[in-house]
């Protein structure tokens, strides 16, 4: 409802660094919902469902009111947050239901009170959050549980601005509409929501959002490089590429096309992210709130500001399972230690090497996602994108076989990051640092122990991404793979990476038990950023040889 958004200007001086001009805007919101509560009067208890029908004037009010907790709950800025807490309060007592979050924080896998509380932040994560808010008016799920790592997301979001919201060869309504193309591949709805958001309010036609068939030619030309990258990224040829940069009117500059492809792959694999740390939606947004009032006793605002009212059955069984675990973390660590010193004494022979990551290549293709229930991707995200049942999983089933891609032909560090660079200015350098961030993050412990070297299991985890990509190292050996990852890991990896909306909680309490949640995040972090390279390599390849 943009007209509403405009009556109600103001919300983007809630991110203004100064405490004045967000006072101001805090003001004006205030007069103008109390203007709109006093012009509907109390709500007699006896009407059924206080969800207003759209139209009806109760229905803009609820969307405002949303947005109000929503800012209690996430804005960086504490006047703010304590505005909305206060004016929630004053809409309660004028007699009209005020909303409450549904769910237990950003996410359905971690402890809300193990999830870095907006008001409780260092210095640092607090500019960084505070910089977020202003760029896109929320502090998103995905940025609260990326604030494990503060110094990885500030990369992440710096990128991520400068892909949606810096001087570039696509248009903003056409950079969200391709992220929303992206995320329906794997029925992401949290990023699609966001998204179809986002589109609208850059002026984006909102009937491209029926479908892709709606959406302009040009658009629906990069289905079928949307669907190839999200699941079988070796498929790519120069073919595929030459079709869009030569489509007459329809067609693709190389400069746009290295946009939406480096767009793509970031959707891709942050909706690998938000499957495998269980993100929920936004508390304003569909499955975020409800107006109904709690069954089992009434909470007052104070307490929805407080996050009372959560069970402790979790803690309680997250215990039991760590002494059935116990010993796991010191035998990957004797395991990490064995390996060094074989390491040390012998060198495998090029063609063992070689036979050792072809054994594992095929064994990750054999390896099951998550119980392979079929899920039949629900009608509004799939008109995202055609032919939804194409994905990885048939590919592996029919035994098909992925071609070797030997890093030493095509690398990111000699070939990608310049070529990305060329034709999109500063994105190749972006993306090399975060691509960094995430490889050589470490704070050197793992679970309970400190002064660990954690190099080796790092690179065993992204070497196996690449592998199942395809992708060979020839300096690595890939024996250490199966050493260093076990079964029940294997099966996360494969799941988020290739099959992300089969992500379970089961799946992601099942690995690593003794570690701590901000390092099964930070995992999650390098799946993502190694699925991301992986897909990138495939495509700016196929546009390398395309070019030569």
């Amino acid at each position: 409802d943009r007209e509403g958004e405009k009556r109600l200007n103001g919300w983007e001086a809630l991110g203004s660094r100064d405490p004045r001009s967000r006072g101001t805007a805090m003001e004006h919101i205030s007069q103008e919902v109390m203007q709109r509560v006093e012009s509907i009067g109390p709500i007699p208890a006896t009407v059924p469902s206080p969800v207003a029908t759209a139209g009806h004037p109760t229905s803009d009010l609820n969307d405002i009111l949303a947005r109000l907790l929503m800012l209690s709950k996430r804005c960086p800025f504490d006047d703010v947050r304590e505005r909305c807490v206060w004016l929630l309060q004053n809409v309660q007592d004028f007699g009209v239901r005020i909303p409450r979050p549904l769910g237990n924080g950003p996410s359905r896998f971690i402890p809300e009170k193990e999830i870095l509380q907006v008001s409780k932040v260092d210095p640092r994560t607090q500019s960084i959050f505070e910089d977020a808010f202003a760029a896109l008016g929320r502090l998103d799920n995905i940025s609260l549980v990326m604030g494990f790592h503060p110094q990885y997301l500030e990369s992440f979001l710096r990128t991520q601005h400068y892909l949606l919201q810096m001087d570039g060869p696509l248009s903003l309504h056409y950079r969200h509409y391709i992220g929303i193309m992206a995320a329906a591949r794997h029925q992401c709805s949290y990023l699609v929501n966001l998204h179809v958001n986002d589109f609208l309010q850059v002026g984006g036609d909102s009937k491209w959002l029926n479908g892709l068939d709606g959406a302009p030619q040009k658009l629906q030309a990069l289905g079928e490089l949307n669907k190839i990258l999200a699941h079988r990224p070796w498929l790519l040829t120069k073919a595929h590429i030459e079709h869009l940069l030569k489509a007459e009117e329809h067609s693709w500059s190389l400069a746009e096309l290295i946009h939406a492809v480096v767009l793509l792959t970031h959707y891709h694999s942050l909706a690998s992210f938000t499957f495998g740390c269980g993100i929920t939606p936004e508390i304003h947004s569909d499955g975020g709130h409800t107006f109904r009032p709690p069954s089992l006793s009434q909470y007052c605002v104070c307490d929805i500001a407080n996050g009372n009212g959560h069970g402790h059955l979790e803690e309680r069984r997250g215990n039991h399972q760590v002494s059935e675990v116990s010993g796991e973390v010191e035998v990957l660590m004797e395991r990490m230690k064995q390996l060094q010193e074989c390491r040390d004494e012998e060198e495998a022979s090029q063609e063992e090497m070689a036979t050792r990551f072809e054994r594992e290549k095929t064994e990750s293709m054999l390896v099951a996602t998550a119980e392979d229930e079929e899920c039949v991707p629900s009608r509004d995200v799939s008109r995202h994108f055609e032919d939804p049942s194409y994905g990885y999983k048939d590919f592996s089933r029919r035994g098909e076989h992925v071609p070797t891609f030997r890093v030493q032909d095509y690398s990111w560090e000699d070939h990608g990051y310049s070529l990305v660079n060329r034709l999109y200015p500063d994105v190749g350098q972006l993306l090399d640092e975060k691509f960094q961030m995430a490889y050589n993050l470490t704070y050197n412990t793992m679970a309970m122990h400190k002064d660990v070297d954690t190099t080796m299991l790092r690179r065993a985890i992204w070497n196996y991404i690449h592998c199942m990509f395809g992708i060979r190292y020839d300096d690595y050996d890939y024996g250490e793979i199966n050493q260093l990852l076990d079964r029940s890991f294997k099966v996360y990896i494969k799941t988020m990476v290739c099959s992300p909306e089969k992500t379970t909680k089961r799946m992601y309490e099942s690995f690593w038990r003794q570690f701590q949640h901000s390092e099964k995040v930070h995992v999650n972090l390098l799946l993502m950023e190694a699925r991301m390279q992986a897909e990138l390599l495939y495509a700016l390849r196929a546009i390398t040889r395309y070019m030569t």
